[in-house]
């Protein structure tokens, strides 16, 4: 066995899971919010890309706010994985615009079907946003940084009274 993932998750920066796939079932319940209290224990919320909690290997990344995770029981390469969640964010990235929480809570249809494609039963597959174009039938919503400025800030439009 290469890679066996059993689960896959992104959290905000406030701990809220916004997605979360489970592979295998065989961690415990509720491994996003050990995986938190964990990572947010470090000094400065410093904490190392990879950690073990009661057996359990969490290995994550952090783009633009965001952890992108996974977990295992398994004995996998630490750089794979790790591998694995930068292309997985580069392709969320390619495929909805920009990586952010609301462009990936706006595209949570996308973004399943993108992790079913690309991460079976918690086997990595194709990881390429080329490759996966012939596999992935959702259009995304695509969120720009100047759309979500005009909408939540300064420059939204005051009607006149």
């Amino acid at each position: 066995a290469s890679a066996m993932l059993s689960q896959f998750f992104i959290l905000s920066s406030r701990g809220d899971t916004i997605a979360f796939r489970d592979y295998r079932g065989d961690v415990v319940k509720g491994t996003a919010e050990i995986f938190y209290r964990k990572a947010t224990s470090w000094k400065g919320n410093q904490a190392p890309p990879v950690f073990n909690v009661e057996g359990i290997h969490f290995i994550h990344i952090n783009r633009n706010g965001l952890y992108f995770v996974c977990t295992t029981k398994f004995n996998v390469s630490p750089t794979f994985v790790l591998e694995i969640l930068g292309r997985l964010s580069g392709l969320f990235k390619d495929y909805c615009g920009v990586l952010n929480e609301e462009s990936i809570r706006l595209n949570f249809t996308l973004i399943y079907e993108l992790l079913d494609e690309v991460l079976d039963a918690g086997y990595p597959q194709i990881l390429s946003t080329e490759a996966l174009k012939s596999h992935v039938h959702n259009d995304p919503v695509v969120v720009t940084e100047t759309v979500a400025q005009k909408e939540s800030g300064p420059f939204r439009k005051q009607k006149s009274p």
